[in-house]
């Protein structure tokens, strides 16, 4: 199993913890940039595939690193959307 598969069956794993760098590493995998322009400032991210024309908007967590349950399965269902996972 690669690392890449490793991720998404965590992601999809609700019941495992699931960081926000794990989650810059999957978004980067499937072929999103972070999109550093406008009002993505601060804890504000916003990630886009060009190909796909996608964009996945989220905030960062904080203080801590842990993603939160709603976080996670707003990221699910626009992955599965696209047909990423």
């Amino acid at each position: 199993m690669s690392k890449l598969e490793k991720v998404i069956e965590k992601l999809l794993n609700l019941r495992s913890t699931f960081t926000f760098q794990e989650l810059e590493y999957l978004l980067g995998k499937l072929g999103y940039k972070e999109k550093k322009t406008g009002k993505t400032s601060g804890s504000r991210k916003a990630y886009i595939n060009e190909d796909l024309n996608h964009i996945i908007r989220i905030h960062k967590p904080h203080p801590g690193n842990e993603l939160k349950r709603y976080v996670r399965l707003y990221i699910i269902e626009e992955l599965k959307k696209q047909n990423l996972i």
